[in-house]
């Protein structure tokens, strides 16, 4: 899954990455390295200008919040429990399957945290104790440095009970799609701890790399059957993920050093 990513990149350097055509200023969001769940979030996407005689999509950084809210929703209450769509069933759920074709977003992220979910605990969980373990956090990148580039899906929310010109009268949201994780090994693993992604959680999110980017965001592209052969899970080998600070746990904490990697696992936690 993705619960938490860290997002610190400006919008000039993504401009540069993803060839953006239009950003506005006015919605520059602050360096976030720990991004939760109904936040707002970059998301790279190909969409007409409103407004423009011109119809051809252009390539916008846009910001919307995490947290899918279909567009057939009588309230955005679930939107706090989409934040992940599942690559497998993307094209088939009710609540994804009209964005999928439609609607496709990139969600650019320097990498995500995932916490590990050991023996231990769904020993713990089967047995029905109340106390779960300290779990700990991880963080997951592309190797190289690069952009982790998240497939995601995007939607429009009209809220009936503000007028037109409401500034709120409008939600424009998002979802990450995850895949299964990776069982290959990590290009760079820790010392001490798990040595694949599947190792640390069972799902991870859906890095596109830069060839599936054009066709990942074309508009034009609405075929279902044609849109899931880019649902692939990326090459293995292109990840590293390293322990980190279990302070990301808590989402009022926030800066680079949340970043920071240990040498180990901090005593007390899994793994």
């Amino acid at each position: 899954m993705c619960g938490r990513y860290a997002a610190s990149r400006r919008p000039e350097d993504l401009a540069g990455v993803f060839e953006i055509e239009r950003w506005e200023p006015e919605e520059t969001l602050e360096p976030d390295y720990n991004v939760a769940p109904t936040k707002e979030v970059y998301a790279v996407l190909d969409r007409p200008l409103k407004d423009a005689d011109d119809k051809r999509p252009v390539r916008q950084l846009r910001k919307l919040k995490w947290g899918l809210v279909p567009s057939w929703s009588k309230t955005p209450e679930g939107g706090a429990r989409m934040i992940n769509a599942r690559a497998e069933t993307v094209h088939e759920k009710p609540s994804y399957r009209r964005a999928f074709t439609t609607r496709r977003c990139v969600l650019p992220a320097d990498g995500y945290y995932e916490w590990v979910t050991g023996v231990q605990e769904r020993d713990l969980e089967v047995e029905g104790k109340k106390k779960r373990p300290r779990k700990q956090p991880y963080f997951v990148l592309p190797a190289d440095g690069s952009v982790f580039a998240m497939a995601g899906l995007y939607e429009f929310w009209r809220d009936r009970t503000l007028p037109d010109d409401h500034p709120q009268a409008w939600w424009a949201t998002c979802s990450v799609i995850t895949t299964e994780a990776e069982t290959s090994p990590l290009a760079v693993a820790p010392a001490e701890g798990p040595h694949a992604l599947a190792d640390i959680h069972p799902r991870m999110p859906l890095m596109l790399t830069p060839d599936r980017w054009d066709a990942w965001l074309d508009p034009a592209r609405t075929d279902a059957d044609d849109l899931r052969s880019l649902l692939a899970p990326p090459p293995p080998g292109l990840m590293r993920a390293y322990p980190v600070s279990t302070a990301v746990s808590n989402v009022r904490n926030n800066g680079p050093e949340l970043l920071k990697e240990l040498e180990g696992p901090e005593e007390g936690t899994l793994f």
